[in-house]
């Protein structure tokens, strides 16, 4: 029998059913409700971006970064899937590539330290749960 409790409903239905999932750290079971979303609604950036995070809570690090490049095609200053995606890589043992995301999604979030005199404790690095060598001797 192919139509499950996953497909019932209005689309604002799988929304909410898919968000509750999520919440509840029920990631296969909220992949399962967005990608039949995302398939119906490509062009919507939120149900892609949920889908991306799902995947990448349930180490399925190649699909949210696939996800995460579909959302960055359509919309290339979404800062948050430029952090993910950076998140993404860093897991996936590629920081090198990862940095130059990481450092956009700063960038376009308005959290990027550019110096030591900027007077916020909160630099970018605190903001993504890091620091690097450059922000630990600016001292």
């Amino acid at each position: 029998m192919s139509d499950t409790y996953y497909e019932f409903g209005t689309a604002a239905d799988r929304w909410d059913r898919a968000q509750m999932f999520f919440e509840a750290k029920e990631y296969m079971s909220a992949a399962r409700i967005l990608e039949g979303l995302v398939e119906e609604v490509p062009e919507q950036v939120s149900p892609r971006l949920l889908l991306a995070r799902t995947y990448y809570h349930s180490a399925r690090l190649t699909k949210a970064e696939a996800e995460l490049r579909a959302v960055l095609e359509r919309d290339p200053v979404e800062h948050y899937a430029r952090l993910m995606l950076g998140r993404t890589l860093e897991r996936q043992g590629r920081s090198a590539e990862a940095a130059g995301h990481l450092r956009m999604a700063a960038a376009f979030s308005g959290d990027f330290d550019f110096g030591p005199d900027s007077g916020s404790e909160a630099d970018s690095g605190s903001a993504f749960g890091r620091t690097d060598s450059r922000e630990s001797s600016a001292g």
